[in-house]
């Protein structure tokens, strides 16, 4: 029960946390996905059989409040912890700079991937601009070992039995 508990107050973390970050920057036009950060912090804590799924909720999450194709962010969501659960292995993401590099490049490839499915899907595109997803893939990586660290403390404390 305390697992879940501990689960359950994560993701609201991450919800507020998103709400506040993007709030921030949408003055300065940057599109700054704290949801993905904070989806890839999880998977490099936690095992792939409760990674995944949660990576699949944040992205599920977000295309509840988006006006975007439904859908999107689940699947490029779980896209990005299938390439975090195969970087574990090779990575060690205790270091700041595979924690901010490993974001970045994730952003990047969500952003990408989302505009591909819109391309797809509906015949149309909704690009946010270059600016804004480099700019806000590098808030992202910036607040990255903020990110990872709160949730490797909290999901640390649990122990090894604890673990799903």
């Amino acid at each position: 029960m305390w697992k879940l508990c501990k689960l359950l107050a994560l993701f609201i973390l991450a919800t507020v946390g998103h709400w506040s970050v993007a709030t921030l920057f949408s003055y300065w036009g940057l599109n700054v996905n704290f949801m993905l950060v904070f989806a890839i912090a999880f998977c490099t804590a936690a095992r792939l059989e409760i990674g995944y799924p949660m990576a699949f909720v944040c992205g599920l999450f977000l295309d509840f409040f988006g006006t975007k194709l439904f859908g999107n962010n689940a699947f490029s969501f779980t896209a990005a912890a299938c390439i975090v659960y195969a970087l574990r292995e090779r990575i060690d993401f205790s270091g700041f700079l595979p924690q901010m590099v490993t974001v970045f490049m994730l952003t990047c490839m969500v952003g990408v991937i989302n505009s591909l499915l819109l391309i797809h899907f509906t015949s149309s595109s909704l690009w946010p601009g270059t600016g804004s997803l480099v700019g806000g893939a590098l808030i992202g990586a910036f607040l990255a070992p903020i990110v990872f660290a709160i949730v490797h403390w909290i999901w640390a404390g649990l122990s090894a039995e604890e673990h799903l």
